[in-house]
């Protein structure tokens, strides 16, 4: 057998029995998260484009969208998994040279699901499967330092999720996942240097396309049997020779998914988390807003990857800082604006917040530093110190916090009170300007939805999906 063949056998026989109580809760939790972002999603303005492009293009009306309409599976999964991402709040899985987003997972399966008529135990089998895939291709065969993106993985899980929602046997799923590896490498200039609204994109594109790739399988056509271990295939041309024994993998991964507790790229978190402590401290003290005349220099000492990533490494200076996608992936801005307004959500990255004056001289006062003993310690740990030095009369008071993780990360995992709690936030942030009561600002939708996804093994994916179409 080849390798896609082997991961098509261990697709195709995945069943909802093998996955244990606790990662059951956790994909369920990871659901409701996901959902949570795309409900806060519904009102961006290149998410608003999307869908217009979405309605003028038509199309049989198989798969509902978010907020309202029903459409082909591939477009189904290109917009509603613009939403789950657009925020840049949804989940992540870190890896040693390689950080991904498995609930990117979600749109293109629930796609599949509803199209083919499943029920909720075949979508939480078919996303656990699309985890383990994802993830495990970013343990044992990272892409980011040969300049390719993380959705290159996710061509793989979103086929693979995609083929067992929709039933596909070995043969026909072998060919789907083969389809999907091979057409969409993406490249990492999507991350790096000046940021534009494909950050967003990138993987809904993948999910399309994974989607795409599934359906061309069940109608019969084929694709290459060695997408890994050929001439010119995945290994040879970009990864790097890797196994994993799929006949040995379970569908656990999900555990070691973490969540984000403030919407920023994900290597900001635990570098958030201190920095707030940090300002409560001085509230604490002087009882006054911390402004940015009050703050003379900011030292962050990090890990390698975050400093590479967000800090001001290798993909590109962080301190020009004009849009929402520079903002949410410039450690200095989200450190400054955490520091000045006590929380990092939607409103910091309205263009009018991006711009003020005070955010803009305090992002220029933060220096990123990497540190050799914390870059060993990631990704078991997030560790970093955040340094604050004032301009007070003492004549440069220090105040310092050192972290080794945040709450939403795997050693803290975050509880489904705080996920629904999140859900409700960004949905009425999603809904500002529809009048109370309607589409996702409505409180009942919304604990009907939290009652849907608590209870997704025994309904019908059309039971939700049907709830989220309300969400206008």
């Amino acid at each position: 057998m080849t390798v896609v063949q082997e991961l098509a056998r261990f697709t195709a026989e995945a069943s909802f029995e093998q996955i244990s109580e606790e990662a059951g809760r956790e994909l369920r939790v990871r659901v409701l998260d996901a959902l949570a972002c795309a409900l806060g999603a519904l009102r961006g303005g290149p998410v608003k484009r999307v869908r217009e492009l979405v309605d003028d293009f038509g199309g049989a009306r198989h798969c509902s969208l978010i907020g309202g309409g029903r459409v082909p599976p591939d477009r189904a999964a290109l917009y509603n998994g613009f939403l789950v991402r657009y925020l840049d709040f949804n989940d992540s899985y870190l890896a040693p040279g390689e950080t991904c987003h498995p609930s990117d997972n979600l749109a293109p399966i629930l796609a599949a699901a509803e199209s083919a008529g499943a029920d909720g135990e075949t979508l939480l089998t078919a996303l656990a499967i699309a985890y383990q895939v994802q993830c495990r291709l970013s343990d044992e065969a990272p892409v980011r330092a040969k300049g390719f993106d993380h959705t290159t993985q996710g061509a793989y899980s979103v086929a693979a999720g995609a083929a067992h929602a929709l039933g596909l046997d070995p043969e026909a799923t072998a060919h789907a996942i083969a389809i999907s590896g091979t057409a969409n490498n993406a490249l990492r200039v999507t991350r790096t240097g000046a940021l534009s609204n494909w950050k967003g994109l990138a993987f809904p594109n993948t999910a399309a396309a994974g989607v795409h790739a599934a359906f061309l399988a069940k109608h019969g056509i084929t694709g290459p049997p060695e997408v890994f271990e050929g001439n010119k295939g995945f290994m040879d041309a970009i990864a790097g020779r890797f196994s994993i024994d799929w006949q040995d993998e379970d569908l656990e991964r999900v555990r070691r998914t973490i969540l984000k507790r403030f919407n920023a790229e994900v290597h900001s978190q635990a570098t958030l988390e201190a920095t707030l402590a940090l300002r409560e401290e001085l509230l604490a003290e002087t009882g006054e807003p911390v402004g940015p005349e009050e703050i003379s220099a900011i030292r962050v000492e990090t890990f390698d990857v975050a400093h590479d990533i967000i800090g001001g490494g290798e993909e590109g200076e962080k301190t020009t800082v004009r849009t929402k996608e520079e903002a949410d992936h410039s450690l200095p801005y989200m450190t400054a604006v955490m520091l000045l307004d006590g929380q990092v959500l939607p409103a910091q990255y309205r263009p009018e917040r991006i711009a003020a004056d005070d955010v803009q001289e305090l992002l220029h006062k933060v220096t990123v530093v990497p540190v050799e003993a914390y870059s060993r310690r990631f990704p078991d740990e997030m560790p970093c110190r955040v340094t604050l030095t004032l301009n007070d009369q003492a004549g440069g008071t220090e105040l310092s916090r050192e972290v080794s993780d945040y709450e939403g990360f795997h050693t803290r995992p975050m509880s489904w009170e705080t996920v629904v709690e999140k859900l409700d936030r960004l949905a009425e942030h999603g809904s500002e300007s529809v009048p109370g009561g309607a589409g996702a600002q409505d409180p009942a939708l919304r604990r009907d939805i939290v009652q849907a996804v608590d209870e997704l093994a025994s309904i019908r994916v059309a039971d939700l999906t049907s709830l989220l179409a309300r969400a206008s």
